[in-house]
């Protein structure tokens, strides 16, 4: 059956298509192009309109330096902050059903909003709380002079593939002592702030990271693939200086911070709620208390967070096998888990608060999920008022459904607008 049958009668009649979000966005000009809009079919009574422009920056780090923490299928910062902006105000709860690397949530708290996030993988949190209140440098130094990261710590000998001996002995030492303190209810803010960027320096392709050259940090590699590539490049693991790059990079990523984005953050988050929890079952979130949520969920077939983050889990102590992360390969599932997370949505959701929900391009567009983005959104409850395409760098542009990309990936967020009804 065609998305526009199984839609027809289900949908409202599009009662907030004069939302004055459309007008700006048919208006929006600010990298000197025009708005293309275009409309889905009608449904019923009304139509759903479709804006297509460059509506953020496509430079690379320029957002704040925060947010620089690698993780698989994030989207830029400029994507929360755009409707955060637009559609909330200072002290609203700002909410991402599927956390990630905390992009949404560290966007609202640097905004003066309530940051309030969910992930069924425990690494989120390892991820994103220390960044809502980062300690100050002298303390993360301070703390790391006290660890004793040359003491004995049992590690999978097969990491030599990515490690010289001892760097994984300092590796598997400073796992020790965090594991330690987080299971002695010991860990502290500059605990967790060292757990946070240890993480993400495990593997990457510079001499930033604790590995030899390997996959970007958001991947992590098998052992017997790292194996062809240290052959290939004909490499062997060098000595990395763990302490000294957790430092490096703390520096990096407290490097925009401004005192009164100190107190912004700390004032935010002081009020932070995180969940380990799934999207569609969230009890520990009150009904009715979001005002917005920005997300991206796990895209069709194209995302394996437990091969992509098996390393991570290792050095948090974290069994993904168990956790029954999201993966779906079957359109049909995919639609009938989002239609459960929205209807859990629309329960967190104030009166009137919006959720966008961005999908990104999957299969070469030939599968346009935001079209079923909107059946599930409508399925839990939720009115449809916009579909943004955010485009860069497109060889054309003219249909807004059948945009065209580079070839050498995919340049556009496609974000559904949706709202609960009064």
């Amino acid at each position: 059956m065609t998305v526009q049958g199984t839609l027809r009668g289900i949908l409202p009649p599009g009662p907030n298509a004069d939302h004055p979000i459309c007008a700006e966005l048919e208006k929006f000009r600010e990298f000197g192009k025009a708005t293309v809009r275009d409309a889905l079919p009608s449904f019923g009574a009304g139509e759903i309109p479709v804006f297509l422009n460059e509506f953020w920056t496509a430079k690379q780090r320029d957002a704040h330096s925060l947010h620089e923490v690698s993780y698989r299928a994030c989207f830029k910062p400029q994507l929360p902050r755009f409707f955060i902006e637009r559609l909330t105000r200072p002290g609203d709860v700002v909410y991402d059903p599927f956390m990630g690397r905390g992009t949404t949530l560290l966007e609202a708290a640097l905004l003066g909003r309530v940051p309030t996030g969910s992930d069924l993988n425990p690494l989120s949190q390892i991820l994103v709380a220390p960044r809502l209140n980062p300690p100050a440098f002298a303390d993360i130094e301070a703390r790391l002079g006290e660890i004793d990261l040359t003491r004995a710590a049992d590690a999978p000998e097969d990491l030599l593939v990515f490690y010289h001996p001892e760097t994984l002995r300092e590796i598997a030492a400073l796992r020790e002592y965090l594991i330690g303190r987080r299971d002695a209810q010991q860990l502290d803010a500059a605990d967790a702030w060292i757990w946070m960027v240890a993480t993400n320096r495990l593997t990457g392709h510079s001499p930033g990271f604790f590995s030899v050259y390997t996959l970007p940090p958001n991947q992590a590699t098998s052992v017997k693939a790292q194996q062809r590539i240290n052959a290939k490049r004909n490499q062997t693991p060098p000595r990395r200086d763990v302490r000294k790059l957790i430092l490096k990079k703390s520096r990096q990523l407290l490097a925009d911070l401004t005192p009164a984005q100190r107190r912004t953050l700390a004032a935010s988050g002081s009020k932070a709620r995180l969940f380990t929890a799934s999207a569609d079952h969230t009890p520990g979130l009150r009904s009715g208390s979001v005002q917005l949520a920005v997300t991206s969920p796990p895209f069709l077939d194209t995302v394996d967070y437990r091969q992509d983050n098996w390393l991570r889990a290792w050095f948090g102590g974290i069994n993904l096998a168990d956790l029954g992360l999201w993966q779906f390969r079957k359109l049909g599932d995919w639609e009938a888990a989002m239609t459960s997370a929205f209807r859990e949505l629309r329960r967190v959701l104030a009166p009137r608060g919006f959720v966008a929900f961005e999908v990104g391009e999957v299969r070469k567009s030939a599968v346009l999920l935001e079209r079923h983005v909107i059946e599930a959104g409508a399925a839990a409850g939720l009115e449809p008022v916009l579909v943004l395409i955010n485009s860069q760098k497109f060889t054309k542009t003219a249909n807004c459904w059948g945009v065209k990309n580079d070839e050498l990936g995919t340049n556009t967020n496609r974000v559904v607008l949706l709202r609960k009804p009064a």
